[in-house]
């Protein structure tokens, strides 16, 4: 499914998503990540051997949401992702992702160095997207 470009906007001016997961008995995984999009994908990156790329891995499937609150509830805005998954831990869509992510947080390289064997990016492909206030 394709994102509407004022989605595709939103998401990438946004510092931070909240993406859940569910492992094999159904149990939800819900974590705030950096992120940056690439046409219509979401990438993020984590450890490999962290729950959520546990969680992917077993189902391949993960949802995400990235809003605005305000006190005006007419003000509220946000989109909410559902999508499959894949799991990149080298290459050149490894170092792509990486370099764009580097690129918006620039706190990453030396805080939590992304590295090939160590670190994996996924990919989200969105499959059901709700947005509003937009």
């Amino acid at each position: 499914m394709k994102l509407k470009k004022i989605e595709k906007d939103f998401i990438s001016l946004q510092r931070v998503i909240r993406v859940s997961t569910v492992d094999k008995n159904g149990t939800p995984h819900n974590v705030p990540l950096c992120h940056v999009m690439d046409g219509d994908r979401i990438y993020f990156a984590t450890e490999k051997g962290s729950k959520k790329v546990k969680n992917l891995m077993e189902s391949g499937k993960a949802a995400l949401v990235c809003d605005e609150y305000s006190e005006i509830w007419s003000y509220l805005r946000g989109v909410c992702i559902q999508g499959k998954t894949r799991v990149i831990s080298q290459g050149q869509e490894f170092r792509k992702a990486r370099k764009l992510l580097y690129q918006k947080y620039t706190q990453y390289e030396g805080a939590f160095p992304i590295e090939e064997g160590k670190t994996v990016i996924i990919e989200i492909i969105p499959q059901n997207i709700v947005s509003w206030g937009l």
